[in-house]
């Protein structure tokens, strides 16, 4: 009996580079990378060692049917779910009808429910909410005591206190509970989308995202589901920067030597760390081959493997041999059925930290040699954390739809002979992998095929 095949028909992105998947596609192949400094707020509240990041630019929420009353009970990282998951669905042309304006339900034209689920990914859940939540647990009993000064009165810490009490919400929100739990995202767009199958979180730090789309081809593969949204999310943009500071103090981000757009450089022997990105999401419209075919669907590309490990080692530092990121992938080309020397090209997870970089190079050269091209999406877009690889499994289907890679920015010095791709180039791509590692000592990685017969 042959495996049932799962199809890409659909892709919806958001990220630093653009607010839309052709967006964001097209500055991948530009080599327009997001950076820019910290908001200057964010120094009232710390010394930090690394001043940029990768800022999202601004979503248009209402345009993807979120109203400012939904807002108010929807974490950041659920919203930017919800435009990547519309603009998916729309790109496989599935066609959605409103059944209860109320409460926002929505049916897809031609999907069974009870067949069709849900598996989304996510580092940090609603944890701007939670720091929303606490802040203003704590401080709401204060208020009446804000400095009334003026600004050459007041000293720095009543400044920053008055900044803080004006950020808080005139109440506490009653939504809290249901916006910070990590698997909101998921229930979601079950709940927005009618889908009644399997609806599963995977919180697999910055390895969410491709153990996501891993899990959706097992389910479709498996006979559990036609079709299952999936990729991964997040949001880490809280008004002072306590997110990041937490990056920062475990000094993990990428340090200013020279000019900002320099920062961020994976696999340079210049690296200094990773760019943290604001947030991102991307969604993926996986399906069964034949119901792609039956419904006349465009098909991206093919998800034909999938592997995973766990390196028992280190809840910060990646386990230096590689072993376990080199076994996942073996694994992902095992369930492939394919061998090494098939793969056309490597999205490497390409953090830009030292030890990371190292490891992982070594574990490409080891594997491929130097023939596959090799690139890093985070060069442009900063770490997505949870997101990013689903963004990077999104870029891999449109390098294999378009037979484009796009370039890793600011790679001068690689840290190993690898084929790296420095500028955007046309390549002849049948196999390709994209690969992904996590703080915990997750590792995943997916194998996709060019869509064809």
């Amino acid at each position: 009996m042959s495996r049932r095949r799962v199809a890409v028909t659909g892709i919806g992105m958001v990220s630093p580079t653009g607010t839309t998947a052709p967006e964001c596609w097209s500055a991948c192949l530009a080599g327009q990378a997001a950076v820019a400094s910290i908001p200057d707020q964010w120094h009232r509240w710390s010394a930090f060692q690394s001043t940029v990041w990768a800022p999202l630019p601004t979503v248009d929420f209402a345009a993807a049917g979120i109203a400012p009353l939904e807002a108010m009970r929807l974490d950041g990282a659920v919203m930017l779910a919800i435009v990547a998951a519309r603009e998916a669905l729309a790109d496989a042309r599935l066609e959605a009808s409103l059944v209860d304006a109320k409460r926002g339900i929505w049916q897809l034209k031609g999907v069974d429910g009870e067949r069709a689920g849900v598996c989304m990914g996510s580092g940090g859940g609603g944890i701007t909410t939670l720091i929303e939540s606490q802040n203003s647990h704590l401080l709401t009993p204060i208020q009446p005591l804000a400095s009334r000064g003026t600004p050459e009165t007041q000293d720095p810490a009543s400044d920053a206190l008055d900044t803080l009490l004006a950020s808080l919400p005139k109440r506490f929100n009653p939504f809290a509970v249901s916006m910070i739990m990590p698997n909101a995202v998921s229930a979601t767009l079950g709940i927005r989308y009618s889908l009644r199958g399997p609806n599963t979180t995977c919180a697999l730090a910055c390895a969410a995202g491709t153990a996501a789309v891993g899990q959706a081809l097992r389910s479709i593969r498996g006979g559990d589901t036609d079709m299952v949204l999936c990729g991964g999310v997040e949001f880490v943009g809280d008004p002072f920067g306590s997110v990041f500071r937490a990056f920062d103090t475990a000094k993990t981000l990428a340090s200013v030597v020279d000019r900002p757009e320099t920062a961020n450089r994976p696999f340079d022997r210049g690296r200094t760390g990773f760019l943290l990105a604001e947030g991102g999401a991307a969604v993926l419209v996986c399906e069964e081959w034949e119901h792609a075919r039956r419904r006349g669907a465009r098909i991206h590309a093919e998800i034909v493997g999938y592997g995973e490990s766990f390196d028992a080692y280190s809840m910060m530092i990646m386990e230096p041999t590689g072993r376990q990121l080199s076994r996942a992938i073996g694994l992902s080309l095992a369930d492939a059925g394919i061998a090494a020397d098939d793969v056309d090209y490597v999205n490497a997870h390409g953090t830009g930290t030292i030890v990371n970089d190292d490891v992982e190079s070594a574990v490409i050269e080891g594997l491929f040699g130097s023939r596959p091209l090799v690139s890093a999406t985070k060069s442009l877009t900063g770490h997505c954390m949870g997101a990013s690889g689903a963004i990077e499994v999104a870029i891999t289907a449109l390098s294999l739809r378009d037979q484009k890679v796009h370039g890793c920015v600011n790679l001068e010095e690689p840290v190993r002979p690898l084929n790296f791709a420095r500028k955007s180039t046309d390549a002849g791509l049948t196999w390709a992998v994209s690969q992904s590692s996590a703080f915990g000592g997750h590792n995943a990685a997916v194998v996709m095929r060019r869509a064809g017969p």
